[in-house]
């Protein structure tokens, strides 16, 4: 049993408002909001500090399942009910304590933000308080947890956000906001396609509070859902004879080879292309080599090429999510499958240029972003992933087990290379794209076949 997590993101227009975009007005109401509730954030942090003690305190309660009295760590709510009445002023407690008064600091605050911030509040300093307890126990001098920061993403309880539907096809996020004197509801045109309805009118996914990002030049607003996951086992999973298994070989090229095996044959394959990524990717990491090169030594703390890197970041993303969404697409056919990759940590970048190098690394955390996002998309479908041995899965024969080499073609005439496209086997004269036959050696090295057979213990 698990729980799957997944985030809606939606744009605000904050675009010209000729063009339907929100005002700089509205834009400045956001900083404004922002801001306050930083500042709020840091008087609970504050106060929660000065008062350290009650965070720590124990509850006795009544255990039904033990039969017995027992003691538990005081809950957040608890917390969020004591904060108020020590720092709120209302009809049941009109005198706060001297120092923290929140209304008197915080006139009209709407009590949902107030609430936001004090759980914000109590997870800053409970994790402060746990990490600080962990290095003094440690008994180091260095790595001494610093104080919790005030600034955080808002998070938009109930009363705070509604997403309305205007005439045609328009949405527009209803935001409560501060504009500097007042707190007063703005409307915010927002970007909305058909997959956004579709994702939040899901039943099976639950809605959790959504989440205000405010960026340089942008603001978005988060929607999480979560879903309860009844997965099966691994062991479980294999002691099946009907078992289905996906094993996925990550490349430079072909991006993604996937195979699906059942009673020990692959059933279906699909060949996941870069569609020119990396010819791309590389002359946008040669043009950053080369402004490196004339610019001369980096200032230390200063970041170049912003510009470029993210739009590399961006390319990475995209490709991942695609590939990530094949995945997921053929696990979907064979419900129950066991969704397999190599466990790959260590790749560097040798030799070559700086560029070429810097492609490497960009490939190599492009594999592990694949890898990351197929976990959360399968798993979202009652999957698990199993992350195998790759010790020789391109280096030895998917028919017979045997070492085998690869090569290419170069003027009709075969030319054995590291990283050549076809495999060759000297023992069964096997023949096959070698990135096709890794990913039919995941299924071994799962199934412990051939070369990944486990070794006796040595005597003496």
């Amino acid at each position: 049993m698990g729980q799957a997590t997944r985030t809606t993101k939606l744009l605000l227009d904050l675009g010209k408002r000729r063009q339907g975009g929100a005002n700089t007005g509205k834009r400045a109401a956001l900083d404004a909001t922002v801001g306050l509730l930083n500042e709020a954030r840091a008087f609970y942090i504050d106060f929660f500090l000065a008062h350290a003690d009650k965070l720590c305190e124990r509850i006795p309660y009544y255990s039904e399942k033990h039969l017995e009295m027992r003691e538990r760590a005081i809950s957040a709510n608890e917390l969020l009910s004591w904060a108020e009445a020590c720092t709120v002023e209302t009809q049941d407690h009109p005198y706060p304590w001297p120092g923290w008064n929140f209304t008197e600091a915080f006139p009209a605050m709407p009590f949902v933000y107030r609430r936001s911030v004090i759980k914000d509040a109590i997870g800053k300093v409970r994790s402060y308080l746990s990490n600080l307890a962990h290095w003094e126990k440690s008994g180091k001098k260095k790595g001494k947890p610093g104080r919790p920061g005030a600034r955080d993403h808002p998070t938009l309880y109930q009363g705070t956000c509604s997403v309305e539907r205007a005439e045609g096809k328009r949405h527009f996020v209803r935001l409560k906001v501060y504009d500097g004197r007042v707190w007063q509801w703005v409307n915010y045109p927002v970007v909305c396609s058909r997959y956004f309805e579709q994702r939040l009118s899901s039943e099976a996914w639950e809605h959790k509070s959504p989440i205000l990002v405010l960026r340089p030049h942008c603001a978005e607003v988060h929607f999480p859902q979560t879903k309860a996951i009844a997965a099966k086992k691994v062991r479980e999973s294999k002691l099946d004879p009907d078992l289905v298994t996906v094993a996925v070989d990550l490349n430079v090229k072909n991006l993604a080879v996937i195979t699906v095996r059942q009673h020990e044959h692959i059933i279906e394959t699909v060949f996941v292309s870069d569609a020119g990524l990396d010819q791309q990717r590389y002359r946008h990491l040669r043009r950053i080599a080369k402004k490196q090169w004339l610019s001369g030594k980096p200032v230390k703390g200063e970041h170049s090429n912003q510009q470029l890197w993210r739009h590399v970041q961006r390319m990475n993303a995209d490709a991942a999510h695609k590939v990530a969404r094949s995945i997921a697409t053929v696990c979907a056919k064979y419900p129950g499958c066991v969704l397999l990759f190599e466990r790959l940590r260590k790749i560097k970048a040798r030799g070559a240029s700086k560029s070429r190098r810097m492609n490497r690394k960009q490939a190599n955390q492009l594999r592990g972003k694949i890898n990351q996002c197929s976990r959360e998309n399968v798993f979202a479908q009652g999957m698990c992933t199993v992350e195998v041995n790759p010790h020789g899965t391109s280096q030895y024969c998917s028919r017979c087990g045997h070492l085998g080499e690869r090569f290419s073609y170069h003027q009709g005439q075969r030319i054995r290379v590291k990283w050549g496209n076809l495999f060759w086997c000297p023992h069964c004269h096997y023949e096959v794209n070698a990135d096709w036959n890794g990913s039919v050696n995941v299924h071994h090295s799962f199934f412990h076949e051939f070369h990944w057979q486990p070794r006796g213990i040595r005597s003496g």
